[in-house]
């Protein structure tokens, strides 16, 4: 079996792997603007949590809750999640990776900032790197560009998820140079369009990776799927 990606909005994905539902950040319908789906439409096995900002948290400990999702996220995200009455998580930091039942997790650095909806610390922003038999997944979270995702790249890439509507992330040029660190075979852009000051022209861009690089762009609807 292969990968299959969703996209549901905003920095909301669910990756399924070989039959195992990963959700990533949720944020459904009710909070999140552009979203189709509400959680209680929606299965996970595990979460990842990239960091704790409410636009990518809201719906997590709901959606914990109801499906028994195991939550990965930064030590201080998986504390403030089982303070909430959510306590199946699994806390990592930067750099660490461990096996879970769908693949190899890495929490890779993210350029951001991550405080919890009720104003407590939330640790560093991540990324994070999946490792499946089915191929790797690269899901940078909110970060702007660094160079060290050339490190990253080393892993062998075959599908990177880069925000790109600016403002609170990097946008479509940073995205652009990222591919160059990164050098993914598929790249989808996500993080855009949910309010006006991320507003872009994704299809635009998506010519400007298919003219001046080697990797192929898939700009997915909100709900569309990509699979691998």
């Amino acid at each position: 079996m292969g990968i299959k990606i969703t996209w549901h909005g905003h920095g909301t994905l669910s990756l399924q792997i070989d039959g195992i539902n990963v959700v990533v950040d949720p944020f459904f319908a009710g909070h999140n603007p552009v979203a189709v789906k509400h959680v209680n439409e929606v299965e996970a096995d595990f979460i990842l949590q990239t960091h704790g900002h409410s636009d990518h948290i809201a719906d997590t400990v709901a959606l914990g809750k109801r499906t028994g999702a195991q939550v990965i996220a930064m030590v201080e995200v998986a504390k403030w999640i089982a303070a909430q009455g959510h306590d199946n998580t699994w806390g990592m930091n930067l750099g660490g990776s461990h096996q879970f039942p769908f693949g190899t997790v890495k929490m890779t650095p993210a350029l951001h900032s991550s405080g919890l909806p009720d104003g407590s610390y939330g640790g560093f922003p991540a990324g994070f790197l999946v490792k499946a038999e089915a191929g790797t997944v690269y899901v940078a979270g909110d970060t702007d560009l660094f160079s060290d995702m050339s490190f990253i790249g080393a892993a062998g890439i075959d599908v990177a998820i880069l925000p790109t509507g600016s403002n609170f992330t990097m946008g479509p040029e940073e995205a652009l140079q990222a591919l160059s660190f990164l050098e993914p075979r598929v790249v989808i852009p996500y993080h855009y369009n949910t309010w006006p000051p991320i507003r872009q022209d994704m299809h635009a861009w998506a010519r400007r990776v298919q003219q001046e690089t080697s990797t192929s762009p898939v700009v997915l609807e909100v709900e569309g799927c990509y699979e691998f």
